[in-house]
């Protein structure tokens, strides 16, 4: 029998309506759910079972792992876009956490706290932002035109609605990123690693894709943005 234990936040989810044992924790507000799964034979009838046994354990085996991804996807901190965001953080200093970037996260996206970078302004910033990792970041309203954004490690960050007309993000991983109706226009994707971001209604003009990094299943939802011109479309290989 094998366990895997799942972390969850309680405001990511209800509580599940598959079968597994719940332990609450009164330290932190989560909880843990362990997932069982087993295959066993019945004592009383094992000779009548054992040529059935096999397929049972096998599709018993598949039944937990496709639940254990579910679990897994469900724990997942990224914001879903019927989600509602936390309220906007009070901390005086926290457009100014960006220069300090998710220390604890990385590309994973977890957080000890979220970096509320909502309605930020770092326009033409050419030193701050280069290189930090700004996992999990809540980016919505922000603004970083002609920000230097080289390096930077951006995983299931939350950018819908704002603004990086011309920023730089050669050799980035833009991992996971919602860009849904961002401002785009003129930035720089150079050697940049951009895999499972959405770019929903986004303006994508002028986008440099020189040498990006991407899926293909990725590519043929970029490739949908009818904003990107044609060198760019060219580029990525859209058809």
């Amino acid at each position: 029998m094998a366990s895997l234990p799942v972390q969850f936040s309680r405001n990511h989810l209800s509580t599940p309506s598959f079968s597994s044992r719940i332990r609450r924790s009164t330290e932190q507000r989560s909880f843990v759910a362990l997932v069982h799964c087993s295959a066993r034979e019945n004592g009383d009838d094992v000779q009548g079972i054992k040529k059935t046994l096999f397929p049972v354990k096998e599709l018993g085996c598949l039944a937990c792992a496709a639940l254990s991804a579910f679990t897994l996807t469900m724990a997942s901190p990224v914001i879903a876009a019927n989600q509602r965001l936390p309220p906007l953080s009070t901390d005086p200093t926290r457009c100014e956490q960006a220069f300090v970037g998710n220390t604890i996260g990385q590309a994973n996206g977890v957080y000890d706290k979220p970096l509320d970078l909502r309605f930020c302004d770092y326009t033409n910033d050419q030193s701050n932002l280069k290189g930090k990792t700004l996992s999990a970041a809540l980016m919505s309203g922000a603004k970083f035109d002609g920000a230097d954004m080289t390096e930077v490690v951006m995983s299931k960050a939350y950018a819908v609605g704002a603004s990086f007309k011309g920023v730089n993000f050669s050799n980035a991983v833009i991992d996971r990123v919602n860009f849904g109706k961002s401002d785009l226009k003129g930035a720089v994707f150079r050697n940049t690693v951009l895999s499972g971001s959405t770019f929903e209604e986004a303006n994508l003009e002028d986008v440099v894709f020189e040498d990006t990094i991407i899926g293909y299943i990725d590519l043929q939802k970029i490739c949908r943005n009818e904003t990107i011109n044609e060198e760019g479309r060219l580029v990525l290989g859209c058809r």
